[in-house]
């Protein structure tokens, strides 16, 4: 046998095969790093469009969707595992193939897909995505990966909570260090219920629905989502809980505006500023931060069921034309336009209620934008202050003597919340402002664990909610 004959046949060459779900999973990831998108924003057209194509079943979406978020939330524990298995420093990954390596680790240690499979899909993704250079790194990392679960990992890359509490949270929970201590400074107490928290933060919510008072009610939706899928709302009387997911926008008064989507905690805010006791008149309310409309939809309901009038105002055109879309069909009195809180058109004095839930961190919403956990750092806080500041001075100056301005917030973080109200009682930055609280305890009735008031603090490990912040404060001169 000569050495032609000795030669193995060369394989053929073999085009990588592209997975549809693995393919759209790894295009929203790159979205949100690249662009600083939000998954929540950038997936549904993506998943709309595999549908259409005929690509997509709804398990198909179910995985693609849970790639993402599980990939976004468990991030920081995956980076650790990962650089553990590498011979180089993490920062010097790039990033697209830290997105398929990182999906690659949530399949193998938080789903329930098998390690083979797991395995070799991330491979053909990297192929289609990467090359077969960097696939074979993949490969090489994975099967690394693969020879622990998930507890084993982190009993490994993670330091003990004796050595450093807020680093072993940091890891074993995928939050920053900062927003761990952040977090547990708001919530207090010890161990239980900041692993609590920061483990409800890295639960998938639950899709909540509003009824609009006078245009749809709960009996509605439920009836529409049937036995199965439909739950009544925890606290809110005009909540509605989906229990297997869905689609939302299939229900015909979510379609016709009459119903939408709003965590009950939102829910909360708005109907305690509406049933805030106010003297004298009670017929022009203010939402002066109304994007993108979901509040400003209820309050608007709430108002026209008694003869009130509605004024949203939202600096940002975009955001203004989403409330204007919220509140189309309202049978109230309202108007919306566009308006800077801070150097607002209207005269002092002209409400007697006022909402100004205020731009924030947005630490209180990290079960639906996960991603935000690693986009905002420790310096963000002093960006949003004078801002939060200025628009509750603003707030307090609208309102009329005897009238009441709600303060709210998607953050627990004290920074913006209970510090913010204070300095501006208290006249630190600015003129000192006549108001005294009024407590918003008694306005949320029968929702538990609210805390030594007067101001509210919701919390998803308690409430199934965002941590909204609510403090109410009434104009007393």
């Amino acid at each position: 046998m000569n050495d032609q004959q000795r030669r193995r046949p060369a394989k053929p060459h073999r085009r990588p095969k592209k997975d549809p779900v693995r393919f759209l999973a790894f295009e929203a990831l790159r979205a949100v790093d690249e662009r600083d998108a939000y998954a929540n924003l950038v997936l549904p057209p993506l998943l709309k469009k595999a549908r259409a194509k005929g690509d997509f079943d709804n398990r198909d979406a179910a995985l693609a969707t849970e790639l993402v978020y599980g990939t976004l939330r468990r991030q920081g524990t995956y980076d650790a595992i990962v650089a553990a298995c590498i011979d180089r420093p993490l920062r010097e990954v790039d990033p697209p193939v830290l997105d398929v390596l990182n999906m690659g680790v949530h399949q193998l240690l938080g789903t329930r897909i098998p390690t083979h499979a797991a395995v070799s899909a991330s491979v053909e993704l990297a192929r289609v995505v990467l090359g077969e250079g960097r696939a074979k790194f993949v490969n090489a990392v994975l099967r690394k990966v693969s020879a622990n679960d998930l507890d084993g990992w982190v009993a490994e890359v993670a330091p003990s909570y004796e050595e450093d509490a807020e680093d072993h949270l940091a890891v074993v929970h995928s939050h920053p260090r900062w927003v761990v201590s952040a977090l547990w400074d708001a919530l207090g107490g010890g161990r239980a219920g900041i692993e609590d928290l920061l483990e409800a933060d890295n639960e998938r919510p639950e899709v909540t629905l509003v009824a609009r008072p006078g245009r749809s009610t709960t009996e509605e939706l439920l009836t529409a989502l049937g036995d199965e899928n439909g739950l009544q709302g925890r606290w809110s009387p005009y909540a509605v809980r989906m229990a297997e997911g869905g689609e939302p926008g299939a229900l015909t008064a979510v379609q016709e505006g009459r119903a939408g989507v709003q965590d009950e905690g939102s829910q909360l805010v708005a109907a305690a500023l509406a049933d805030a006791p106010v003297e004298g008149s009670d017929s022009r309310w203010l939402d002066g931060c109304a994007g993108p409309g979901g509040k400003a939809a209820l309050l608007a309901a709430l108002a026209a069921e008694r003869g009130a009038a509605l004024l949203a105002a939202e600096k940002q055109p975009h955001r203004a034309r989403l409330v204007e879309r919220a509140l189309a069909g309202n049978p109230g009195s309202y108007q919306v336009i566009t308006a800077d809180g801070t150097r607002p058109p209207w005269r002092p004095g002209s409400f007697d209620r006022v909402l100004m839930d205020v731009p924030c961190s947005g630490l209180g919403a990290l079960r639906r934008r996960p991603e935000a956990r690693w986009r905002r750092r420790k310096e963000d806080l002093e960006n949003f202050a004078p801002l939060q500041r200025g628009l509750l001075r603003e707030a307090l100056k609208a309102v009329r003597v005897g009238g009441v301005v709600g303060y709210a917030t998607c953050s627990p973080h004290l920074a913006e919340t209970r510090v913010v109200v204070d300095d501006v009682l208290k006249g630190r930055g600015g003129p000192p402002v006549e108001a005294e609280w009024v407590d918003a305890r008694p306005l949320m009735p029968g929702v538990p664990a609210l805390g030594d008031g007067p101001d509210v603090q919701l919390w998803p490990h308690l409430h199934g909610t965002d941590a909204m912040y609510l403090a109410l404060l009434r104009r007393t001169a």
